[in-house]
C-alpha cells in the first residue's frame, strides 16, 4: 500500500483529501502536518512514498517545502494539491509528479494514484528530469507584438503582471508580452529568480536592498532604482533564498 503524507495548512481541505486517499483504499496516509518546518521534520523520518502539497502554506511556501524534499536522502514523490493554477510550470520544474486543483474530486484524485503506480513500476522520470533538447543559452525568447527578443536572463531586473500582459524590465530596456508569468518562470533559473508576490518576480543577482515595510512586509530596492513590493506570503522563502 502507498505511505502518504499530507501538507496543508486549511484543517477542512487537508482532512477532505486524507478522506479521499484513504478511501481509495490505496493509500496509508502515515502524517499530515500544516506548516513546512513540521512536515520537513515528520517525512524525513517517516519516509513517505508520496507528499501531497498545498503550495500557499499561511507564513510558507509549499513550493520551497518541494525543494528541501529533492535534497533527503530518499526523496518522495511531489503531488501539488493546491486551489492556485499559476504555479504549474513551476511545479514541474520542481519534479512533480501531479498537480490537481481543489476542490479535490475523487476520480482526478483515482487517476494520480494511477499515475503513482505507473511510475513505481515502471521507474519512469518525472517532467523535470526529462533532459533538455538544447544547450542553456542564457537567454529567453519574449514574443513582443511584432517580434521575438532574445533576452540576457542575467540582464533582467524583474518580471511582473500589467495590465493583462507581463511586463520584463531589464537594466536597459522593458518588454511586455502576452505570455503569462507563470509560464516565463518555468523558463526561468529557478536559483536566480524569486516570486515575491504574486504578480512580481525579481532576479536575486539584481537586488540591491530589502527594506522593511508594514505588516511583516517588504520591499525591495533593485539595481535600477526600482522598488518591487514583498508580500506576507513569500517572506519566509525570501528570507530562506538570501538568508536574513
Amino acid at each position: 500500500m502507498l505511505k502518504a503524507f499530507v501538507v496543508d495548512d486549511e484543517p477542512l481541505a487537508r482532512d477532505e483529501l486524507i478522506y479521499i486517499l484513504k478511501r481509495s483504499r490505496k493509500v496509508d496516509v502515515i502524517g499530515e502536518a500544516d506548516c513546512m518546518r513540521d512536515a520537513l521534520q515528520a517525512i524525513a523520518t517517516e519516509e513517505p512514498d508520496v507528499v501531497f502539497l498545498d503550495i500557499e502554506l499561511a507564513e510558507d511556501s509549499g513550493l520551497q517545502l518541494a525543494r528541501n524534499l529533492m535534497e533527503l536522502t530518499k526523496p518522495p514523490i511531489v503531488v501539488f494539491a493546491t486551489a492556485f493554477d499559476e504555479y504549474a510550470l513551476q511545479a514541474f520544474d520542481l519534479d512533480a509528479l501531479d498537480y490537481i486543483l481543489k476542490p479535490f474530486d475523487d476520480r482526478r484524485i483515482l487517476q494520480t494514484l494511477e499515475k503513482i503506480g505507473r511510475f513505481q513500476q515502471e521507474g519512469a522520470v518525472p517532467p523535470g528530469l526529462l533532459p533538455s533538447r538544447l544547450p542553456a543559452t542564457g537567454k529567453i525568447a519574449i514574443t513582443t507584438d511584432d517580434r521575438i527578443a532574445m533576452v540576457d536572463t542575467a540582464q533582467i531586473v524583474f518580471l511582473s503582471t500589467d495590465e493583462g500582459k507581463t511586463l520584463i524590465k531589464t537594466t536597459d530596456k522593458e518588454y511586455r508580452t502576452a505570455e503569462p508569468l507563470a509560464r516565463l518562470e518555468g523558463k526561468l533559473s529557478s536559483s536566480s529568480f524569486i516570486r515575491v508576490h504574486r504578480a512580481f518576480m525579481v532576479n536575486a543577482h539584481q537586488i540591491a536592498e530589502v527594506q522593511p515595510w508594514f505588516n511583516s512586509t517588504y520591499y525591495m530596492i533593485m539595481s535600477d532604482g526600482s522598488k518591487v513590493p514583498v508580500s506576507r506570503t513569500y517572506v519566509k522563502e525570501l528570507k530562506l533564498v538570501l538568508g536574513f
